[in-house]
């Protein structure tokens, strides 16, 4: 099966000259990987992976944007919107993964964040200042658990398939340490920020179209406190998907907002 090789299995010397080929030209070199040199995640990605032809990803990404501006709550849709039109995206957080010692970590160890893989009763008896502690107050005082995103399909590249995995199952860990709630202010205003952080075209969508459905007393305060809290953050602060976050459990979450240059809306 012909795949596009990543990036850091190859040596830096190698690296180096595929640096200065053309970004299009070195994205779709395609490489054959023995079954034996793929991760769980990786042989797991392929057997459920659902192929498309380039002419079925541009009708699925048409039709799931406008399925997506009817109707918000189709998490389905939004799904299937950020796999089809994020790839360019997911290579370049893939390059600033790279560029992080974190981030490297991450892209090895392939960490999941659902209830089966994060101890939730450790997080609950954490100090209540710390980003453990935040996190679980958080899940419970929006009443919503880790368990709901919905898993990855059309990437091609088992690679960037994991960091569409990793960005969805860290949504709620953003929400947490930019101390937004889940209403649509608090989604839209957090979609602003990812989308600054990321590049991703489905947080772009998210956030111009989400505003567009307030209601005028939410818009006003949009306009004026969220959406420049949002973009004066999402422009500041560093890259957000290279963060170990569950190893940041016992760290305080103003340390940490200190450290990510995130400030806190007034």
């Amino acid at each position: 099966m012909m795949r596009r090789c990543w990036q850091s299995t190859l040596p830096l010397a190698q690296r180096s000259w595929q640096r200065s080929l053309p970004q299009a030209q070195f994205r779709t070199m395609v490489t054959e990987a023995p079954t034996e040199e793929l991760d769980d995640f990786e042989r797991e990605y392929l057997k459920q992976r659902i192929q498309i032809s380039p002419f079925q990803r541009m009708l699925l990404g048409a039709g799931s944007s406008i399925a997506a501006l009817l109707d918000p709550r189709r998490h389905d849709m939004i799904a299937c919107l950020g796999e089809t039109t994020g790839e360019n995206a997911l290579w370049n957080i893939l390059d600033s993964m790279q560029s992080s010692e974190e981030g490297r970590r991450i892209l090895a160890e392939k960490p999941r964040i659902n209830t089966q893989t994060i101890d939730f009763k450790r997080l609950e008896a954490l100090p209540p200042d710390t980003f453990g502690a935040t996190y679980a107050k958080f899940l419970k005082d929006n009443q919503v658990t880790p368990d709901t995103r919905m898993e990855v399909r059309f990437l091609d590249d088992p690679k960037l398939a994991y960091l569409m995995t990793r960005y969805r199952e860290c949504h709620d860990l953003v929400h947490t340490v930019l101390n937004m709630p889940t209403n649509m202010l608090g989604e839209v205003a957090v979609k602003w920020v990812e989308a600054l952080n990321t590049g991703l075209p489905m947080c772009y969508g998210g956030a111009v179209f989400g505003a567009v459905r307030l209601r005028p007393k939410q818009r006003r305060e949009y306009l004026k406190r969220y959406l420049p809290w949002a973009i004066e953050n999402g422009k500041q602060m560093k890259p957000l998907m290279p963060v170990y976050w569950e190893q940041r459990w016992e760290q305080s979450v103003h340390e940490l907002r200190a450290e990510l240059g995130i400030k806190v809306l007034q």
